[in-house]
């Protein structure tokens, strides 16, 4: 059963803040909000956009990238000697990415991988600065081990949908295979002796690590 996690007015609020984007960012937003395509919406982005620009990030690795969106919030952040590896599964994301970032004028800092994301990760030795995941959520427990490794000192991993809209509160018999697969990552990321972790509760909840 859904939660609410934020009071809606609140969300708004939060989301009125954020620096009005450009017109690319406006009609990716636009465009999932259309085909109820999941994207990291406008308040996550700034505090990617923050986190990235705070850290000095230079090269990122995102594991599902859908059509660009969040690699639109990366790609400011990492500058023009930058590198963001967009990676998705569908070679239509791949190309409407494409497409949408090079009228943006950031095309040239993204290399554009299709496939699986986690095979993808596992042919990069790294380092990255950031390594962002929003991958089937089934899929989460299986990231720790192939991106701490590909990690600076330092460096940052990130997970969307770490509150999952509350259903990380689902007792094991009612979960899903996708809640137990958020519920399982967060028990690893806490308890992993290289990382330090926080939940920050925005939007549905982003989980950064840091590299120690």
């Amino acid at each position: 059963m859904d939660r609410p996690l934020l009071n809606p007015e609140i969300h708004d609020y939060l989301t009125r803040l954020v620096p009005t984007r450009d017109a690319v960012a406006s009609e990716m937003e636009a465009i999932a909000a259309e085909r109820k395509f999941p994207i990291i919406g406008p308040v996550v982005g700034q505090l990617l956009f923050t986190l990235a620009r705070t850290y000095r990030v230079k090269r990122v690795f995102e594991m599902g990238s859908g059509f660009g969106y969040s690699t639109w919030w990366f790609s400011r952040a990492v500058g023009p000697e930058g590198e963001v590896v967009h990676t998705d599964g569908s070679l239509e994301n791949s190309a409407r990415a494409q497409s949408l970032l090079e009228r943006a004028g950031l095309s040239q800092r993204v290399r554009y991988e299709v496939g699986d994301a986690r095979q993808l990760l596992a042919r990069e030795s790294g380092p990255f600065d950031v390594i962002f995941c929003d991958i089937d959520k089934e899929q989460y427990p299986e990231v720790p081990e192939l991106a701490v490794p590909r990690l600076r000192s330092g460096g940052l991993l990130i997970f969307d949908n770490m509150l999952w809209s509350g259903r990380v509160l689902d007792a094991p018999g009612d979960a899903t295979e996708a809640t137990l697969g958020v519920q399982h990552v967060t028990r690893l990321l806490f308890a992993h002796p290289n990382l330090s972790t926080t939940i920050i509760p925005l939007r549905d909840g982003v989980s950064v690590s840091v590299k120690l």
